[in-house]
């Protein structure tokens, strides 16, 4: 099974193409499901769902759709001292979900390097304990090759965690000169792309620009990797942005074509029907 998807799925400027042109804020989730089994959860890093929101989601969505959250910021990145409470509460809350939560996703800031490991595997044990984790790392230590790396992957191995794959190259291989590409290329990393999988899920984050052109260039070597962990019967989860995002869902269209794979987001979508009957 392939999860494909964006990084959001409420994104307004959606309406007349993947959602119907009347759709309101509410029928977002339910329009993106019928085309998309995952999304990452962002909306997750920012601000806590009430119980009520994470019941509407887990109704508004197909049986096999998957979702992908984000530990909130607050517990990623500000390493309060009641942080692993407070993890465990949020998990806990979370359980509302049940098995449509396929991954928790810990993304950490730059600063979180080899020095704060143990902090870093704690967190990693009580993810653990409740769902598999991918974790997001972007200090440079992390991608050396050597020593740190190799701690690393042990450490995610250990916990059956995944290691999320981030490739930037196609936005940084444009000048910006756009308020998008400005803002995308001042707030996305760029580091080292390693292609790893340590568990069933591997989980690819792949940055885009709103040239089609140019990302088929970049994406090429994922339409392997991607092909070969399906062959391997794995299930990855692979999230494609585009500087504002307003043409994500076109490129993940775009690679799961090239990839010739039957996901429903090649179906006509509801801008493209409309289309077709005037």
């Amino acid at each position: 099974m392939l999860y494909l998807g964006c990084p959001l799925w409420a994104n307004p400027k959606w309406k007349s193409t993947l959602f119907t042109s009347d759709a309101k804020p509410t029928d977002f989730l339910l329009q993106y499901g019928h085309y998309f089994n995952s999304a990452e959860g962002n909306t997750t890093f920012y601000a806590d769902p009430s119980d009520e929101t994470l019941q509407r989601w887990h109704r508004d969505t197909p049986a096999d759709y998957r979702f992908v959250l984000k530990v909130p910021q607050r517990i990623s990145h500000q390493a309060a001292p009641d942080s692993a409470e407070q993890l465990t509460v949020w998990l806990e809350k979370m359980a509302i979900l049940g098995e449509k939560l396929a991954m928790v996703q810990l993304q950490l800031p730059a600063r979180c390097g080899p020095a704060q490991l143990p902090q870093i595997q704690a967190m990693l044990a009580l993810i653990s304990q409740h769902h598999r984790c991918a974790l997001e790392v972007r200090h440079v230590a992390f991608f050396d090759k050597a020593e740190h790396e190799i701690q690393l992957h042990r450490m995610l191995q250990h916990y059956g965690a995944e290691r999320v794959v981030f490739d930037s190259r196609a936005l940084f291989s444009v000048t910006p000169d756009t308020p998008a590409l400005l803002d995308a290329h001042a707030k996305k990393p760029r580091l080292p792309v390693h292609a790893i999988s340590f568990s069933q899920t591997p989980m690819l984050r792949f940055i885009g620009t709103d040239d089609m052109t140019l990302n088929s260039q970049f994406y090429q070597p994922w339409l392997l990797k991607v092909r070969q962990w399906l062959d391997e019967g794995k299930s990855p989860f692979c999230f494609f942005h585009t500087p504002d995002n307003t043409l994500a869902p076109v490129l993940c269209r775009q690679f799961a074509a090239a990839l010739q794979y039957p996901h429903p987001c090649r179906d006509p979508w509801p801008g493209e029907q409309q289309f077709s009957l005037l």
